[in-house]
């Protein structure tokens, strides 16, 4: 998993409330376990029309929000039914983190396990920063999960809190596989221990 420390990207307004992953990834590109090549289809169905032609009203139609790195979003994103392809989508696409003011369990625990970071902030912070995407292209922040900071284009800082774990878990690429092997040792050890005890168990 890529390590996430501090970045600057351009920030892309997608407001509506109750944005279910269904429309972040429709269920019909759920067919395929690979985590690349999402990115086309996420929240295809506002994006595109069904002739495939963009629907120009959408943010990330728009320039300079193609290039978006990061989304704001409204309350209660990722919610309805889980599915890993939601983050993968997003993150295929660019998207490296999400700040909004509240988020669905299980998107939440399935983003971060994929290396997305998502920033919960009080609706006026939200709001605060949805106005400064206003500038387009000078819309840019930058997230500095170390200090646990975000900084507006204009120099203010927005601190947010995070599960200490999970940010120990971005900072180091650590996924559950990661987390795993980073006890190799550990685990060598026991199953040394185990040939000796029981050595029926190897053949």
């Amino acid at each position: 998993m890529k390590k996430f420390t501090t970045f600057t990207g351009i920030a892309a307004p997608v407001p509506a409330i109750n944005m279910n992953t269904d429309k972040i990834i429709p269920a019909r590109f759920l067919k395929t376990i690979k985590r690349s090549g999402l990115g086309v289809s996420l929240f295809k169905d506002l994006r595109f029309d069904p002739d495939g032609s963009e629907k120009p009203d959408f943010v990330l139609n728009q320039a300079p929000f193609r290039d978006a790195a990061i989304l704001l979003v409204g309350e209660n994103f990722g919610c309805g039914s889980s599915r890993e392809h939601a983050p993968w989508a997003l993150l295929d696409f660019g998207i490296r983190c999400v700040i909004g003011p509240s988020f669905a369990d299980i998107f939440y625990n399935n983003a971060f396990k994929n290396g997305l970071l998502l920033i919960t902030l009080p609706q006026a912070e939200v709001d605060a920063l949805m106005e400064d995407a206003g500038r387009g292209a000078n819309a840019r922040l930058t997230v500095d999960l170390e200090n646990q900071r975000i900084t507006r284009a204009g120099g203010a800082a927005i601190a947010f809190e995070i599960d200490p774990f999970r940010r120990h878990c971005l900072l180091n690429g650590l996924d559950d596989i990661g987390l795993t092997l980073a006890k190799a040792d550990k685990i060598d050890a026991y199953e040394a221990r185990q040939r000796v005890a029981r050595p029926w168990l190897y053949g």
